[in-house]
């Protein structure tokens, strides 16, 4: 697992240079602390758990890159981001609660195990009070379990099943972002006005828990307009080449494949379909279609032409122009070079989140800090005013509708925005069916 800490210098130094500065974890076992790893010194520690290998990697980088440049903000260095539109005006810019901010890291792999293991480690060794990140949600559901049983909050990075605040909620842990069946309401519509009515669709679904609640929700949805849904079939989430999925299309009857995958998946199955010339053909009459439900800048860039036309929602875009996602792209830019991804932006709104809960709370206990987050009503983010339901754990906002550019101006400029669907499409009541079967449990503060 690598580790990085950032001093109140601001410089990267590895946790055995400065290992003798954090506070002692006290996890399981410190009756003398009130909650697990209660800071006792001048800092505080989070942990960023990100895929630093493996098919979701691009997303793991670019997630740390925000996670970095959330801890400068907080800490009072650059030039505050986010800070300043963020409607709550706790934080200062000088740490939390009088304590400078510091970080730790581990590689999720993209596997459930060393995600725990990472996660696990981070806590127990590091003294790590919160962990944020993740980039599947299989390892968020993971992850969010160890932090309710170690008592630290989770706040959940790029995680899009419906089961991550649906049948595995935890009281310990927080989503900002979006799910599927968000994407499913957002997209539906859309996709009936571009495509009409009468539609056949063949899915292929990564085999796992995001790829099972992302196709039962664009079915349902697709299917509430009129669709067909010919065939769903599973596919390993270690796959690389798809042809051999892609070919039984050609002979289903179907007229628009929907590619339930993300990531490097998304990237090698759209390019595999492309290449069998999907796009080129003519089935029932029409033109056939791919439809990706969730997308991020960063498969757009690794598919590159084959994204033109294909329609898919997004949690946020740098193309926003509210005041927040503007101030954020402005920092992100002036410190990589580069817009950030959508994946970038909820892991930075969340460590926001996080600290600012725990000014509001004035503690780092973790029941203070889940209690100031539920309910919790706040602007200047991005994607308008949003809700921290207290039901479930869930945000709610605005949605992304985007399509493939057709004439891009350069790689970071592959996707458009075509809707902006409002928060109330795609909210729904905490017992609803695709979110049965979870118990958000008791708060848990750990030692």
């Amino acid at each position: 697992m690598s580790k990085l800490l950032i001093s109140r210098r601001g410089l990267i130094k590895s946790s055995a240079m400065v290992g003798a500065g954090l506070a002692m974890p006290t996890i399981f076992t410190s009756s003398a602390s009130a909650f697990t790893n209660e800071p006792k010194g001048s800092s505080v520690v989070f942990g960023f758990n990100v895929p630093q290998t493996g098919p979701y990697a691009d997303e793991g980088l670019d997630e740390l890159r925000a996670q970095e440049l959330a801890i400068q903000h907080l800490n009072g260095e650059g030039d505050g981001g986010m800070l300043n539109t963020f409607s709550s005006k706790v934080l200062k810019g000088n740490g939390i609660l009088g304590k400078k901010v510091e970080f730790v890291t581990g590689d999720t792999q993209t596997k459930s195990d060393a995600a725990r293991a990472s996660a696990r480690s981070m806590i127990e060794k590091d003294g790590a009070i919160m962990i944020n990140g993740g980039s599947s949600s299989g390892v968020a559901v993971a992850v969010q379990g160890l932090c309710q049983e170690a008592g630290v909050i989770f706040m959940a990075g790029l995680t899009h099943s419906n089961d991550t605040t649906g049948k595995d909620r935890k009281a310990n842990g927080f989503r900002h972002f979006f799910n599927a069946y968000m994407s499913g309401a957002a997209l539906a519509p859309v996709l009936k006005e571009a495509y009409g009515a009468d539609r056949r669709a063949y899915h292929l679904t990564a085999d796992y828990t995001w790829g099972w609640t992302q196709q039962a929700s664009i079915q349902q949805a697709t299917e509430g307009v009129g669709w067909q849904t010919v065939n769903n079939v599973l596919t390993p989430l270690a796959s690389t080449d798809f042809s051999s999925y892609i070919a039984p299309v050609l002979n289903s009857g179907a007229d628009v494949l929907v590619l339930n995958h993300y990531g490097g998946n998304m990237v090698n199955s759209l390019t595999n379909a492309v290449q069998f010339g999907l796009l080129d053909k003519m089935v029932n009459g029409k033109q056939f279609e791919i439809v990706v439900p969730l997308y991020s800048e960063l498969m757009a860039a690794g598919a590159g032409e084959n994204v033109r036309g294909v329609f898919g929602s997004m949690n946020w875009n740098w193309q926003l122009q509210d005041e927040g996602s503007k101030a954020f792209v402005k920092s992100f830019g002036e410190k990589y070079g580069r817009p950030p991804s959508n994946s970038a932006h909820t892991c930075y709104v969340q460590t926001l989140l996080y600290a600012d809960a725990c000014e509001r709370a004035g503690t780092f206990n973790p029941c203070g800090v889940a209690e100031a987050l539920e309910g919790f009503d706040f602007d200047g983010l991005g994607n308008g005013p949003t809700h921290y339901r207290a039901d479930d754990h869930q945000c709610f906002k605005d949605v992304l509708v985007m399509k493939g550019k057709e004439n891009p101006t350069n790689q970071y400029d592959t996707l458009e925005i075509v809707e902006v669907t409002p928060r109330e499409q795609v909210e729904y009541a905490p017992d609803h069916p695709m979110f049965a079967g979870g118990d958000l449990g008791k708060c848990n503060a750990g030692a």
